[in-house]
């Protein structure tokens, strides 16, 4: 059976966020994410996730100047400092939360430059990262973004991330694992998901085209979850996407899976 996770800063955008717990747990979540935890005191999101019996199941790095269009600091070089203090920053917030993983957002490479040295830098840094975090029992996870959501993001596509796996060669470095931008990109979902099963730590699911419940758009996602069930999956599967009206509205396609309307 899936697991999934509610993802607070898609989901429920019409309460308070600390209201959201509540509202995921009456929902029949039992587990969340979000993007970043950053502004809010990790000992209130803390209360908020043993209030509601939930589990705190990803959450990002510090991406740098969010409102300026930065996307990551883990390939962007002259802020290896920087990064390592986004490092310290999400392991403290993950000790806190009890959350098992994190996700480490690669940057942008400026239009026309060589992605070959950003690349170098971003092993180098999640060689830092991994280490870091596997002395803490935290998991560390990289995501292909696709290039029309997020033009000239490093990561696009899963050989590059298996590729950059491998380089790094620690036994703390996974793959986020996301149906929307890697159907964009990629397409053939059953298979690369089959093919990096050794690799992958979390989904996330959204319906293609326009991000919205999974229920609408190309992907068979039945077809997906009862793959991901034989398969042997067992990790959290993050909703990660835009509802097209009111949130609880648009639980149908999850009801055979224990999610309601509340």
């Amino acid at each position: 059976m899936p697991k999934f996770a509610a993802n607070l800063s898609f989901l429920f955008q019409d309460i308070d966020f600390f209201e959201r717990f509540a509202a995921s747990a009456e929902c029949g979540f039992e587990a969340v994410e979000y993007l970043f935890p950053y502004d809010y005191a990790p000992e209130k999101i803390k209360q908020a996730l043993t209030a509601n019996g939930l589990t705190q199941a990803l959450f990002n790095l510090p991406p740098g100047d969010w409102d300026a269009g930065e996307r990551g600091l883990a390939a962007l070089p002259g802020r290896e400092a920087e990064f390592r203090g986004a490092v310290a920053q999400a392991g403290d917030y993950a000790e806190a939360l009890g959350c098992a993983q994190v996700h480490a957002m690669a940057g942008i490479v400026p239009e026309g430059a060589d992605p070959a040295p950003y690349e170098e830098i971003y092993v180098a840094n999640l060689k830092y990262a991994a280490d870091y975090f596997a002395a803490r029992g935290i998991r560390t996870l990289i995501e292909p973004l696709n290039s029309f959501d997020m033009p000239n993001y490093l990561l696009n596509g899963t050989k590059q991330a298996r590729r950059i796996i491998e380089a790094v060669g620690s036994d703390n470095l996974y793959l986020q694992y996301d149906a929307y931008h890697l159907q964009i990109m990629e397409g053939n979902l059953a298979h690369s998901f089959e093919r990096d099963l050794d690799i992958i730590s979390h989904v996330q699911i959204a319906g293609v085209p326009g991000r919205f419940e999974p229920s609408v758009g190309e992907i068979n996602y039945p077809y997906l979850f009862a793959l991901f069930d034989r398969l042997g999956y067992d990790g959290w599967i993050g909703c990660e996407y835009r509802p097209a009206g009111e949130t609880r509205a648009g639980f149908g396609w999850a009801s055979e899976y224990g999610i309601r309307a509340g």
